[in-house]
């Protein structure tokens, strides 16, 4: 139905615009980030415009779009809001979605036959036919200890999983040009806030804590590469319905009052408080799990993102139940702000802008 409009042999990893949106579909909202590169010519980003539009509860499920024309009404309500010419966009799948494995091939070969070899691997680890997935791959870098060998990155999803989101993007009006991995986007976002760390983070074990609205997602990274993935099903969520029991109001009206802080003097004492202990306990479970399942014995900084990050006083919780430094996510720190961003909703909004962040950087990349 869309390979006339859209190249669904998936290029989760390649470059193919000089200039896209970055749009990111999660569970609870559709965020849209458009940068630019500074007139200055000292290589720095500019964040043009942003959008975070709502989605109902019942249009998301465990990653996956369930009510398509819902989510693409959002993504035109965002595009509309940005006030943006701009129609290219960069998506993300979930990493549930997405199957990857790297492998060592020899160096200098042929297209042809690099396709072939990563097909015949694919075949090995796919339990899927070839004709049901979108397949696609990057050489990552050259074998440390092999001039003659390189690494090679496979990604593959089910074509209805690519499918689903490039709908609701063309029903919105806009054409999906990249499909990336959501964990490799907000890898990207997140580097560009590692400079505010003694040496950009050389050679320590940081973690990245992105806390959305029914899941919370650790990834670990060690000189820039990801060593360990985790997800644990607590989000913010557990909040609004804490909010809703203990003020007996609504899911739509808790929603509303966590964000506008209306709520009874009691909300920081009997809900927000104990609220931030669990969740400051759920990540320290999850550093936990971390030593069990690697070699690794230290985590030396934490980052927190997602919604709950601005919770005031979390990072310091955290970083009280964990002995670990804590920081809150800001991709867009070191960035000019065009004059349609306030610095000061940004900084509310920046730690979940990660991932649309990342994709919106894919207008950079050279590969």
């Amino acid at each position: 139905m869309f390979k006339e409009k859209f190249d669904l042999n998936l290029d989760f990893l390649k470059m193919k615009s000089p200039h896209l949106i970055g749009v990111d579909i999660s569970s609870s909202s559709v965020k849209m980030v458009e940068l630019s590169m500074s007139n200055k010519g000292d290589q720095t980003y500019r964040i043009e415009r942003y959008a975070i539009e709502p989605l109902p509860d019942d249009a998301m499920l465990e990653g996956g779009i369930v009510n398509l024309e819902v989510v693409s009404e959002c993504m035109q309500r965002g595009w509309k809001r940005m006030s943006t010419r701009q129609r290219n966009v960069a998506l993300a799948l979930p990493v549930t979605d997405v199957i990857t494995k790297k492998i060592i091939v020899p160096a200098g070969q042929q297209e042809d036959d690099l396709i072939f070899q990563v097909e015949n691997e694919a075949s090995q680890y796919i339990p899927f036919p070839l004709n049901e997935i979108d397949l696609d791959f990057q050489i990552v870098k050259p074998v440390s200890d092999s001039v003659d060998e390189v690494e090679v990155l496979i990604a593959a999803s089910r074509k209805e999983k690519v499918e689903d989101r490039v709908a609701a993007a063309l029903s919105a009006g806009l054409k999906a040009i990249v499909m990336d991995v959501e964990s490799y986007a907000a890898q990207a976002a997140f580097e560009l806030t590692l400079n505010q760390l003694p040496e950009g983070g050389k050679n320590q074990v940081i973690a990245l804590v992105d806390i959305g609205s029914t899941v919370m997602k650790i990834n670990v990274f060690h000189n820039g590469e990801q060593v360990y993935t985790r997800d644990q099903p607590f989000g913010g969520n557990q909040l609004t319905q804490e909010i809703s029991n203990q003020f007996n109001l609504s899911s739509e009206e808790s929603e509303a009052a966590k964000k506008n802080g209306k709520l009874p003097d009691s909300y920081k004492a009997d809900v927000l408080q104990p609220f931030c202990e669990t969740l400051a306990i759920e990540v320290m479970r999850a550093i936990q799990f971390f030593y069990t399942s690697t070699q690794y014995t230290e985590v030396n900084y934490i980052f927190i993102a997602g919604g709950c990050a601005v919770i005031p006083g979390l990072n310091e919780i955290i970083a009280s139940r964990t002995q670990v430094s804590t920081f809150i996510v800001n991709p867009f720190s070191s960035m000019e702000l065009s004059n349609r961003v306030m610095a000061k909703q940004l900084n509310l909004d920046a730690p979940a802008l990660l991932i649309a962040c990342g994709l919106a950087l894919r207008s950079f990349d050279p590969s």
